[in-house]
C-alpha cells in the first residue's frame, strides 16, 4: 500500500534513502518550474535533504528523461527558427545548450549515489504486460521497481505514481488528496 506524505512536513533524517524523479531535478537544474509555491516546497526540501545528509539515488533513465526534456524544452522555446528537432540539435544554438545540460547533469549525479533496475535479473516480461494495459509509463515502472527493491522512498510531483505501493515525498496534491 502507498503511503503517500506532504515532502513540506516530512522530518529528513541522515536514514532517508530518496529517489527523486525527473520532474524534481528538471525543477532545480532545469529550465521547468512549478508554481511558486511548489517551487518554494520541493527547493527547500533539497535544502534539508543536503542539510541533514540524506541518501539521494539516481538512475541512468533519470538522466535520459532530464537531458532529453531538458532538449526538448529548449527546442520549443525556438521552434520559429528550425523545422525539427535534428535541426536544432545539430545547430550552432544547440551547443551552448547541450553544455549547460551537461554540467547540470554532473551536478546531480555529484550529489546521488547510482542505482538501477537489473535488466538481466528483474521479471521485463511483468513490466511488459503492465505496460501492455495502457495504464503506465514504462519508465515509472522501472523507477517504481527501483523504489520498491532497494527500499527508497520517491520524491516526485508526478501524479501517475498514485496507487502503486510506494512511499512518497509530494507537494502534488491530487497525490495527497487535497
Amino acid at each position: 500500500m502507498s503511503q503517500i506524505s506532504d515532502i513540506s512536513s516530512h522530518s529528513f533524517s541522515k536514514s532517508d534513502k530518496l529517489f527523486l524523479d525527473t520532474n524534481i531535478w528538471l525543477s532545480i537544474y532545469g529550465p521547468m518550474t512549478f508554481t511558486q509555491k511548489r517551487a518554494s516546497t520541493y527547493s527547500k526540501a533539497i535544502l534539508d535533504i543536503r542539510k541533514f545528509g540524506c541518501a539521494v539515488f539516481i538512475d541512468i533513465l533519470v538522466v535520459s528523461e532530464f537531458i532529453n526534456s531538458y532538449a526538448r524544452w529548449e527546442y520549443k522555446q525556438s521552434l520559429t527558427k528550425y523545422k525539427t528537432f535534428k535541426d536544432f540539435r545539430k545547430s550552432s544554438s544547440f551547443t551552448g545548450i547541450a553544455k549547460d545540460i551537461s554540467n547540470n547533469v554532473k551536478r546531480i549525479i555529484n550529489q546521488c549515489k547510482r542505482c538501477g533496475y537489473d535488466f538481466v535479473k528483474e521479471d521485463i516480461e511483468k513490466l511488459l504486460t503492465e505496460f501492455g494495459y495502457g495504464d503506465f509509463d514504462y519508465n515509472d515502472q522501472i523507477f517504481t521497481e527501483i523504489c520498491k527493491s532497494n527500499g527508497l522512498i520517491l520524491v516526485t510531483d508526478d501524479g501517475d505514481f498514485k496507487g502503486l505501493g510506494l512511499n512518497i515525498l509530494t507537494a502534488n496534491n491530487r497525490l495527497l488528496n487535497i
